[in-house]
Formats: structure tokens, C-alpha cells, sequence
């Protein structure tokens, strides 16, 4: 399917294999013209940056609990179930820019762009906004990463953080995230795809990331195809896909 779309996978290549882990990264990366990867990062009980979704480890592991309250050593002893393939364990941020590598540089010609998603709308996790800037810039990304959050006052922190960081404001509705966009001076709003209540006119111009719901692993795909075209005429420039292969 050719499209002026930008396609993300969402948690790497969630609807064929267990999200936010090293295996639906690498699928991920087999796949051409992606725009880029978007994960989820919490933050442990000795401070290491994790990428997990949910705030509890319960959905995606055999274990019980917060992220909060495990040590990263403790994290690791968990399996992530993966069907056929072997089991996963929830990975550092720093494992997953690993094995990006070079494809996180604007100069490479297969280049991807990297949305680290903070979860901290429900815990603020101290630290974690000065954390994942050090590392951004440690590892020589700066240009490649975009940071979302739900939690304005953390985006706010990112941009004091780094002047030049790129922003996209999460919320439900988009109308919402154009509200707190313009008081943090974001790039980008990051809408639910079905909750577009702006005519496409007062949008225009901006970049518009929509996210979805819908099957993660190990549901089957549906089958069903989202039709790009229709959601390119009411603003949204990128989406986050949890099948992206069924479209690139």
C-alpha cells in the first residue's frame, strides 16, 4: 500500500509479537519506509529506565506488582510470553537504543525517528525527564528522539531540560492537545485518532501523530485495514500502528 502516511510501530510490532520488547523492535526495523519506533518508558526502584507500558508488570509478565517497586535485577527475572519465538524480558531503554544504533543517526539512509513515551501521569517518577535527556544526548541521538507524555508539567521539565528537545502533547481529544501545546510551545499533538474535534483548518500545518486502540499480541489481527487517505484529509501526518507491516 503506497501512502504519504508516516507509519510508527507502536510498541515496535505489537500485533505479531509481545510489545515493547527487543523482538518487536527488531521486526520493526526489517521493515521499509518507517517513520519510527514509539515505546514506553517507567522507571524502577533503583532508578533504571525500563521500557514497559503499563505501570504494573502484571498484563505482559507472569509477575505481580508495580514497576516502581522492583529492583531492575528483580525486573529481569520476569518473562514476557512470545509464542513461538523465545520468551522476552522487559529491556532498558539503553538495550533498545543498542539495537537501533545507527539507524537513530538523520544521516543514514534508512534512518527512523525514536518516541519515548513518558509514563508518568499516574507516578511523576523524579528524575526521570533529567535521566532520559542525559542518555539522549549521551548516546548521541538528540536529532532522532521525540518525547510524549500525557503529563504536561513533564513535557514543561523536557523543555527546560532541553530548549531544542521536540515535544508531542498527548491527550485524548485533539482540541486538547492543541490547548496545552501552544502553552508548552510543542512541536506536536498526539491525538486518539477517533477524537479529532478540530476541522482540519485549525490544524493545518502541524504535525498530527494519531494513536490507537485495537489487538496487541497474542490476539489474532483482524484482518481490517484503516483507511489512510480519509484520516490524511482531516490532519493527522503520522500514525501509530500496531501492525505497521500490513501498510509499509
Amino acid at each position: 500500500m503506497k501512502t504519504d502516511m508516516k507509519v510508527w510501530a507502536h510498541r515496535g510490532c505489537s500485533q505479531r509479537y509481545p510489545e515493547n520488547t527487543m523482538l518487536a523492535f527488531e521486526k520493526a526495523l526489517g521493515l521499509g519506509n518507517l517513520e519510527g519506533i514509539e515505546l514506553d518508558i517507567q522507571m524502577t526502584k533503583d532508578n533504571h529506565l525500563v521500557v514497559i507500558h503499563d505501570e504494573r508488570v502484571d498484563r505482559t509478565t507472569e509477575g505481580v506488582g508495580y514497576v516502581k517497586d522492583f529492583t531492575l535485577k528483580e525486573l529481569k527475572k520476569f518473562h514476557i510470553y512470545a509464542g513461538q519465538h523465545n520468551s522476552q524480558e522487559i529491556p532498558t531503554i539503553e538495550e533498545v537504543i543498542e539495537l537501533l544504533g545507527k539507524r537513530l543517526n538523520p544521516e543514514d539512509e534508512k534512518r527512523i525517528k525514536l518516541n519515548i513515551e513518558l509514563k508518568n501521569s499516574i507516578y511523576s517518577y523524579p528524575g526521570m525527564e533529567e535521566k532520559i535527556v542525559e542518555l539522549v544526548y549521551k548516546k548521541g541521538i538528540e536529532k532522532a528522539v521525540v518525547y510524549s507524555s500525557f503529563y504536561a508539567l513533564s513535557l514543561e521539565r523536557l523543555r527546560e531540560l532541553d530548549p531544542t528537545a521536540v515535544l508531542g502533547v498527548l491527550d485524548t481529544k485533539i482540541s486538547d492537545c492543541l490547548y496545552k501545546a501552544q502553552g508548552l510551545g510543542a512541536d506536536a499533538l498526539h491525538p486518539f485518532w477517533k477524537s479529532m474535534d478540530l476541522p482540519e483548518e485549525r490544524i493545518k500545518g502541524r504535525t498530527v501523530r494519531a494513536w490507537f486502540g485495537g489487538h496487541l499480541f497474542p490476539e489474532k489481527p483482524t484482518g481490517g485495514r484503516l483507511d489512510l487517505d480519509a484520516l490524511r484529509r482531516k490532519g493527522i501526518t503520522d500514525v501509530f500502528l500496531n501492525e505497521p507491516e500490513m501498510y509499509l
